[in-house]
């Protein structure tokens, strides 16, 4: 392990270095290392420790770890985990990272050091080509992750289970074996137990392979990172990609542009994402239809409005029907207003007799079926038509409002379309409506 010491010294001087200790080998192993060179860099080492509560054997492993801290002088920093919500896996990485970060800030800390080693990177690189990623996501982790205000540093990744297991043997450093490692019931259980022996006994440093592999995907990472700061400005704008300009692309830059939006929207929750997401939404994009969506997770979706496309929450609202009095302010802050006069004869100004209608007028969502009669035409014109025609994106269509009489006929498209009820050009009209975007209130 004096390789590994080695890089530990070349850490900054009189800083502060938390670790993520499990109390296994290789987190044991990683605090036994930093605590040799603890005094000489004048490093203060805050050891964290996350009870999962899944074992019985938990809290003598948490005892085990504390004790051993206060041996060395190291700070012990403890929580227990409990009220599981959801993935129990998932929910737990992110109560032990917000458990992190919380040390991070309490001590000010410059890094963050776990444990992860080469078979562990070689078994998140086996499992992600198993389940699907993105081209980075087979990477699996890096030596190093630039986090903003602190590091990940993960020193072991050039290393062996074996040989972390005979580093703390030889050196009789104390540690816990967590049984459920050897349970198949797990993805990466199996990987361990029998795909990677498999592999080792073809090149016993097949995990310097792998870790070659992730640091090859990580520099092309790199360059076509470049790529898309100089592509962004002009295909992405204002949270919507145009798709004339992503079209016109090779389609590695399309799909890492698609994994820059994908992540801007997902943040820390990226994993959720896989490539078969990415493949629909590029199939999405290239389709011939003007109007097209699909579902993502967490309850997203990928819309593709005519020459744009772009990512945005499932729409709470619903449809709705309201009676017009005097004013109505719709759900998306726009109005709907009956008013003594105006110069206006575009579409967003209706006069109308209601001596021909049925009273009282309704301001409404529009109906499967819906169809109106345009002025100055004798036959009627499907609504969904008219969207299609004047290009409406598909997500505003829902909540546009129509305008009817009591008996449900069709007296205005506000915004878009006059029909046969408009009565601006003989004057025989007792009520003038007007219709207000929010943009222009």
């Amino acid at each position: 392990m004096n390789d590994i010491l080695n890089k530990l010294e070349n850490l900054p001087n009189n800083i502060k270095i938390v670790a993520a200790v499990s109390g296994g080998p290789d987190s044991m192993a990683l605090l036994n290392l930093l605590n040799q060179i603890k005094n000489k860099k004048n490093i203060q080492v805050i050891c964290a420790h996350v009870n999962h509560k899944l074992r019985k054997e938990s809290k003598e492993e948490a005892k085990m770890v504390q004790n051993y801290c206060q041996k060395n002088n190291l700070i012990f920093e403890y929580i227990e985990i409990n009220n599981y919500q959801g993935n129990t896996e998932e929910f737990a990485r992110k109560k032990r990272y917000e458990f992190f970060e919380n040390l991070i800030k309490k001590y000010s800390a410059s890094y963050l050091l776990t444990a992860h080693h080469g078979d562990d990177l070689t078994e998140t690189i086996i499992m992600r080509l198993i389940r699907g990623a993105s081209f980075k996501g087979y990477a699996g982790f890096k030596e190093l992750n630039d986090m903003n205000n602190y590091k990940i540093y993960r020193p072991l990744i050039n290393k062996t289970k074996d040989e972390i297991l005979n580093y703390v043997q030889e050196n009789k450093i104390p540690y816990v074996i967590d049984k459920t490692n050897n349970s198949s019931a797990y993805t990466r259980n199996r990987i361990r137990k029998y795909i990677l022996p498999k592999l080792k006994q073809e090149n016993k440093n097949v995990h310097l392979k792998f870790l070659e592999f992730s640091e090859s995907i990580n520099e092309i990472e790199t360059y076509l990172e470049t790529q898309i700061k100089t592509l962004l400005p002009i295909i992405y704008k204002n949270n919507k990609i145009n798709i004339k300009h992503f079209l016109n692309q090779e389609n590695i830059i399309q799909k890492k542009l698609i994994h820059h939006i994908l992540q801007e929207n997902y943040k820390n929750n990226i994993n959720k994402i896989n490539d078969k997401h990415v493949s629909k939404i590029l199939s999405t994009v290239k389709n011939k239809l003007p109007n097209k969506k699909i579902n993502l997770p967490d309850n997203k979706i990928f819309i593709k409005s005519y020459n744009n496309a772009w990512i945005e929450e499932k729409s709470q609202t619903k449809a709705y029907d309201y009676t017009l009095n005097k004013k109505i302010t719709l759900p998306n802050q726009d109005v709907i207003e009956i008013i003594e006069t105006t110069n206006d004869t575009s579409n967003y100004v209706t006069k109308i007799n209601s001596k021909e209608i049925k009273m009282p007028l309704h301001v409404r969502t529009r109906k499967k079926g819906d169809t109106l009669i345009l002025k100055g035409l004798n036959k009627h014109k499907k609504l969904k038509d008219i969207f299609i025609n004047e290009k409406i994106p598909l997500n505003e269509r829902n909540l546009w409002p129509v305008l009817t009489d009591n008996e449900e006929k069709i007296i205005w498209l506000p915004g878009l379309k006059k029909t046969k009820f408009d009565r601006e050009n003989t004057k025989n009209y007792d009520i003038i409506i007007r219709y207000k975007k929010k943009g222009s209130l």
